[in-house]
């Protein structure tokens, strides 16, 4: 390939991927301006749990990972039967991953927010949304997998489009939960809207409906519509065994550092829970708002996974470098410019997000200050894409543990007493800078590229 073809592969597959991611965070941004105008406890008791559906969604990530990166690297090695018996492998271990995550999740729902410290007074709402958020996490990881799958075999376009519609399905949804039955004018009349009045469970409800109406739809395009991964009468469903220990030896270190990773946000949680209300809702809107900003580096991380991933089945680990290279360029580029923009509208973010204005100038304070990290935080996303796509997520996983709780945490719990919500964020920036230059060393050292492909180990067709 030249120079100009590579550029435009990376560029053709990152572009649905960051329009998906954008419209994934327009959810997240409507969900915290409609929680938002319930009041501050309301945004404080979803900041609450926010941590913990990260571990959570973290873990269902990997476990849809494990097996659409060896999706990528056999259909590069032109192994498409291959490729739909680890389409079968992935739908039942994904699926039973799914139930086992939303038993744990339900489990601990009622416990989680004292556990966290949060206030008395938003425990209760904190609860009821974990909760409702669990249960739909079996939906949630099938809906993960098959859009991992379809962007592994090169299709962006499709669950781009799907998530899309998951983020308009969730306004709707929302508008209808949350909000008691009301009028509104409309071109000089009034129009009576239903509602059912659920505030922060209804939140949590509508997320979990549209999760559940995507998830069909995402299934259907990979099992039934994918020129790639179409299943065909006379598969087996057997459970192959070395698919499942590869997806499990792939997974376990990106499940581990989630872990870790959540576990320092947990703990972070607790550092920020005794400055009050005020600062857990800033905390939590400026982590929503923050993330309009570095969302488009995770759909550059996904295209960087197909195209590493197929080059590597391919036996071209030439044309791997130079995809990852370029991914890499591209999402410095992307996420110096949203930072830049991050922080001059961080003003008018907060006055969408929030009415309360203690919060909103809390808010804009620890946003600009993150702005700053986000080039050095873009290379740590795309090349840890990058290196999943052939098969590295060890090194990842260790480089994060490094720098989350060597140096995040670390500075946090040293800042926060002093300078507050301010502190922990100052430590944010730093620690995401750090992160970024370890990975960056990663890249450029190749010895990801040594791995073995796993398209030469692939399962019989079936």
């Amino acid at each position: 390939m030249a120079l100009q073809e590579q550029i435009q592969w990376v560029v053709r597959l990152s572009v649905p991927a960051i329009l998906a991611e954008i419209s994934s965070i327009a959810m997240q941004y409507i969900d915290a301006a409609m929680v938002g105008s319930l009041g501050g406890n309301a945004s404080a008791a979803v900041g609450l749990v926010t941590s913990t559906t990260w571990l959570f969604n973290g873990l269902c990530v990997s476990a849809a990972t494990g097996f659409s990166v060896q999706v990528a690297q056999l259909i590069g090695a032109d192994k498409d039967a291959q490729a739909r018996s680890v389409l079968r492998q992935a739908i039942l271990g994904t699926l039973c991953f799914g139930l086992v995550a939303a038993l744990a999740g339900i489990g601990i729902s009622f416990a989680l927010p004292r556990w966290l410290g949060g206030e008395p007074g938003i425990r209760p709402a904190a609860s009821q949304y974990f909760l409702i958020y669990a249960c739909a996490l079996p939906a949630s990881q099938l809906r993960r997998m098959a859009g991992n799958m379809l962007q592994c075999s090169g299709d962006m376009r499709t669950p781009s489009a799907l998530n899309v519609l998951m983020c308009l399905l969730d306004i709707l949804f929302n508008s209808l939960l949350i909000f008691p039955a009301r009028h509104i004018s409309l071109f000089g009349g009034s129009v009576s809207l239903p509602g059912a009045g659920m505030g922060v469970a209804g939140a949590a409800l509508g997320t979990a409906l549209s999760e559940l109406a995507v998830a069909a739809l995402m299934l259907y395009a990979l099992c039934l519509r994918s020129p790639k991964l179409r299943l065909k009468r006379g598969g087996s469903w057997r459970v192959q065994k070395g698919i499942q220990l590869t997806a499990l030896r792939l997974a376990l270190p990106m499940a581990l550092e989630r872990v870790v990773l959540s576990g320092a946000q947990i703990l972070s949680t607790r550092i920020i829970a005794p400055l009050g209300t005020i600062s857990v809702a800033a905390n939590s809107l400026a982590v929503t708002a923050e993330s309009l900003c570095y969302m488009p580096g995770y759909g550059i991380g996904s295209a960087s996974t197909t195209l590493v991933g197929q080059s590597i089945g391919a036996g071209r680990t030439d044309l791997a470098r130079r995809f990852a290279y370029l991914s890499t360029a591209l999402g410095v580029a992307v996420m110096a410019c949203s930072g830049a923009l991050m922080f001059l509208l961080a003003p008018l973010m907060f006055s969408i997000l929030t009415p309360d204005t203690a919060i909103q100038a809390l808010g804009v304070r620890v946003l600009q200050i993150e702005a700053f990290a986000e080039p050095l935080y873009a290379v740590s996303i795309v090349v840890t894409g990058a290196l999943r796509g052939a098969g590295d997520t060890l090194a990842p996983s260790i480089l994060n543990l490094i720098s989350m709780w060597g140096v995040r945490i670390t500075a946090a719990f040293l800042l926060a007493p002093r300078f507050g919500l301010v502190g922990v964020w100052l430590a944010m920036c730093g620690e995401l800078c750090i992160r970024g230059i370890l990975f960056l060393i990663r890249l450029l050292r190749g010895k990801w590229l040594t791995l073995p492909s796993l398209a030469k180990n692939g399962s019989e067709p079936q």
